[in-house]
């Protein structure tokens, strides 16, 4: 079972999507803050956005292994598309959400002191910006052509 899960091709694909994408992630994070992050490692948010490496190097594999005129080629290429969308739409709007309401607390709590502010803040980091979409989604697209290059 281990061995048809490391053969299968299309898993490969987008667990280097996903890793490539983390790790650049990671890097960029580290030179505009001045400081290495590990938890941007497997965090959401971000430039470039993993979730939409990871499922353009699913849509790809599948093409390449099943052929482009598939249908599960086209369910791998719908769910990569409503997935990109909704990292840049939802997930994004979210975030900002998120954003405003920990501001929120903070002038709160700053102006009065009996405020009971929530012990973790929210999470801000969850959607992506189109640019950060694009870049992962050609990210996702360089990997596996590249990896389906290098292993025929």
């Amino acid at each position: 079972m281990i061995g048809e899960l490391l053969a299968n091709r299309v898993l490969i694909a987008g667990g280097i999507g996903w890793a490539s994408a983390q790790i650049i992630k990671t890097i960029i994070y580290a030179c505009m803050n001045r400081t290495l992050d590990l938890t941007r490692l497997v965090g959401d948010g971000g430039m470039p956005s993993a979730h939409s490496a990871t499922v353009t190097s699913v849509a790809l594999a599948t093409g390449f292994e099943c052929g482009f005129s598939s249908p599960i080629f086209a369910i791998a290429a719908f769910f990569a598309f409503i997935t990109m969308h909704d990292a840049s739409g939802v997930r994004l709007e979210t975030g900002k959400q998120a954003k405003a309401i920990n501001d929120i607390f903070i002038l709160l709590s700053d102006m009065m002191e009996d405020v009971k502010t929530p012990e973790q803040k929210l999470k801000e980091l969850v959607g992506h910006t189109k640019l950060q979409v694009f870049a992962g989604c050609g990210l996702g697209l360089l990997v596996t052509a590249i990896s389906y290059m290098i292993v025929k």
